[in-house]
């Protein structure tokens, strides 16, 4: 008879669990341009190097933002850049490269890095770091495992973009930042906002927000402009 018990126990924690779902919202821009941008329609010309890097940091756990492999970064990025691309009216040309940790040992790589921004009249440097504390992220999952899923907890992710412009000579032409956070909800009724609201759709939401967003500034500031 106890047995017969624990296993309808066992049966329903089961269900809970199988039936939550988990529904992801992402919070506004920090730091979004607030002017109408305009575009930079007469300006000369411009080859570019877009270098990129992806970040991630568990708080609490990593003492540095780790680089992300080819794997670990965001599925479908450069489609999301080539639709960002769309913001500037006078480049010609352009290069991207991204960093990945194991560039320390390949000096071919590092070479080609070099190659590229030399060449190019601007250096279009993109740090992207997604970040999380593991304490908060720990208990949160304890909390929702305790109450079978039944309790909503959320799971916080912050991101920042850091973007930085340099001209042929490698100095500082402008730098720009934003923030964000995505939040994800897990609880059992959760399930029927999930097909609306997937982490995957709402982290795509918000680098295509923040690529849009930095790209139009720097267009209308005429950063990428040569006298």
């Amino acid at each position: 008879m106890r047995n017969h018990h624990f296993f309808k126990l066992w049966v329903v924690a089961f269900l809970l669990h199988f039936l939550s779902g988990c529904a992801t919202f992402k919070s506004e821009l920090q730091g979004k341009l607030a002017s109408t941008p305009e575009k930079n329609y007469n300006a000369k010309p411009v080859d570019v190097c877009f270098v990129f890097s992806h970040y991630r940091m568990v708080k609490g756990m990593d003492v540095i933002p780790k680089l992300e492999n080819q794997h670990e970064r965001i599925d479908g990025f450069d489609d999301l850049f080539l639709d960002a691309m769309k913001e500037f009216s006078n480049i010609k040309n352009y290069d991207t490269y991204t960093n990945y940790s194991s560039d320390v040992n390949d000096s071919k790589r590092r070479q080609l890095k070099d190659s590229l921004i030399s060449k190019n009249d601007f250096l279009v440097d993109v740090r992207i770091v997604r970040q999380k504390s593991f304490p908060k992220h720990f208990f949160a999952v304890l909390g929702s495992s305790i109450s079978a899923t039944v309790l909503p907890m959320p799971y916080k992710i912050g991101f920042s973009i850091e973007v930085n412009v340099f001209d042929h000579n490698r100095i500082l032409v402008k730098a720009y930042k934003r923030n964000a956070s995505i939040t994800k909800w897990v609880e059992t009724f959760m399930i029927f906002l999930y097909p609306f609201y997937p982490q995957d759709r709402v982290r795509e939401e918000l680098y295509v927000e923040f690529l849009h967003d930095i790209f139009k500034q720097i267009e209308s500031e005429k950063t990428l402009k040569i006298d």
